[in-house]
């Protein structure tokens, strides 16, 4: 133990930073993970679904009120404007406060067009537009902790709230009779608390209000990407809306735990492009695409691998995890798990769009992404109910990826000519091979013995490899050393 404290002692400040923002990363969503099957147990599915459709409108009404302005172009004024960060936090602050205030104000001058679609009452709706500007608040401190590599504070904010949200929740829970109020409730009176002192805070330490530059950079920057942002969401979270309004709450609360699972790939993803992505831009600045290849094909392949252990385990998973009523979860894990494989190769295609400025085909993709979403999920919803979301799922990120790659050629031919960056036999392979396998494995939930067998399989194979596992894990790990972090930076740059 000694010699690990020692190690770590010596890492250089970027590596520790990016270690503990990966561990925020993995403790916020594990608690949410953990913490599901309590509130299954608490409320019904009726109640959860209604939850699961909450935090769905509110990722959609995210990017309309706030215009996303915490992400890549907040980080990207924040580097560029390194000797005035102060004045552009606070200006930036100020901006999403006065949009959020906008759209609660629109919200009461049109209250009736609101409740015709979004099933909630004014006292539900409130909250939510509490809990899109204080998360937008705490977003922004946040985003310039990583820029400047100040973890501490980050870390402790991000475990306690992590625990204090769901503790709180399940106490009101326990003593109400609107239970999905209290659920909600528990939300926002801890972020009220834990993250409203980060606008004042930004505020009071840049004193500015409004500056007309960065104001104007802001949205000049944001609303063309409105569309991207919000097909975004619709991708993540139409299928959830459609489930609740076109069958059912309770539908919507199994489809929601199903999705949950199925995308508990999701966190190993985002914590791999937090180290990868960095490199993949340093890489491209190099103009030394070729090498992209040796770090792609293992790790395209390990994902693909690890969607197979996840659906393999599917429903023991359902059955650890859930309540009986949510035990038809398993049919529709499968199809979502492959999805997390192609969004995963949507990052190693569209750091070359991010990188050249490329938007409008970054918006092209995911609104053509978004669009046929719905409209598969109204066609198929009629047909065979919520199953088939998590189909059409597939197919929409299966869509979303093969355009990236597409834009990311036609941006190679002009950038890099003559290079192949990825081979298009591997990607049509390693696609083709993870799907097939992927929904052969339903049949397995039948036959447990066969499925168990299957899996020990597996895991001998990982252990005749383990050195190479290993040695290839470190590979990743150090390429944070040689990126320097500067992710976003890079990004829009």
């Amino acid at each position: 133990m000694g010699k690990i404290v020692e190690k770590y002692r010596r890492l250089p400040i970027h590596v520790k930073a990016s270690l503990w923002f990966v561990v925020c990363t993995f403790f916020q969503k594990g608690i949410t993970i953990l913490t599901t099957p309590i509130f299954i147990r608490l409320l019904s599915t009726e109640e959860f679904g209604l939850y699961q459709t909450f935090t769905s409108w509110m990722n959609v009404l995210t990017v309309l009120a706030t215009l996303n302005l915490y992400l890549g172009m907040y980080m990207r004024g924040l580097v560029k404007y390194s000797d005035r960060r102060r004045q552009f936090s606070s200006s930036m602050q100020c901006l999403c406060l006065l949009l959020v205030s906008i759209w609660t104000l629109l919200y009461f001058l049109v209250e009736g067009i609101f409740e015709k679609l979004i099933p909630f009452t004014r006292t539900q709706m409130i909250i939510m537009f509490v809990l899109i500007w204080t998360t937008s608040a705490f977003s922004f401190w946040a985003a310039e902790q990583r820029v400047e590599l100040k973890y501490r504070a980050l870390v402790f904010i991000t475990i306690s709230v992590s625990l204090l949200k769901p503790g709180l929740s399940i106490l009101l829970i326990r003593k109400a009779t609107d239970r999905f109020t209290a659920r909600i409730l528990g939300l926002v009176l801890v972020e009220i608390v834990m993250y409203t002192w980060c606008f004042f805070y930004q505020v009071a330490r840049g004193r500015v209000i409004c500056d007309r530059y960065f104001w104007k950079q802001a949205l000049t920057i944001n609303i063309p990407l409105i569309p991207h942002y919000l097909s975004m969401s619709l991708l993540n979270d139409a299928d959830k809306i459609m489930i609740e309004r076109m069958i059912g709450a309770s539908e919507a609360a199994i489809y929601g735990v199903a999705y949950a699972l199925g995308q508990l790939m999701r966190l190993l993803v985002v914590a791999l492009s937090h180290t990868v992505e960095p490199w993949l831009y340093e890489q491209i600045k190099k103009r030394n695409v070729q090498a992209m290849a040796n770090i792609a094909y293992p790790l395209w392949c390990g994902i693909a691998i690890m969607n197979i252990l996840i659906i393999l385990i599917a429903p023991d998973i359902v059955h650890l995890y859930a309540t009986e009523s949510y035990y038809d979860a398993i049919w529709v894990i499968p199809p979502v798990a492959i999805s997390v494989f192609f969004i995963f190769l949507y990052m190693f295609f569209a750091v070359f769009e991010f990188y050249f400025v490329k938007t409008k085909s970054v918006a092209f993709a995911t609104c053509v992404g978004a669009v046929l979403n719905v409209v598969l999920n109204y066609y198929f919803f009629i047909k065979f109910g919520y199953y088939a979301a998590g189909y059409t799922t597939l197919v929409c990120y299966i869509l979303y990826a093969f355009m990236h790659w597409f834009f990311m050629r036609r941006i190679c031919k002009k950038e890099f000519p003559g290079v192949s960056v990825y081979s298009g036999r591997v990607i049509i392979s390693l696609s083709i091979i993870s799907v097939a396998i992927g929904l052969a494995l339903i049949p397995t939930y039948y036959y447990p013995y066969v499925r168990y067998s299957l899996l020990i399989l597996l895991l001998v194979v990982a252990y005749i490899f383990r050195k190479r596992i290993i040695s290839y894990s470190k590979m990743i790990i150090s390429m944070k050393k040689t990126s320097g972090g500067n992710n976003e930076s890079e990004k829009n740059t």
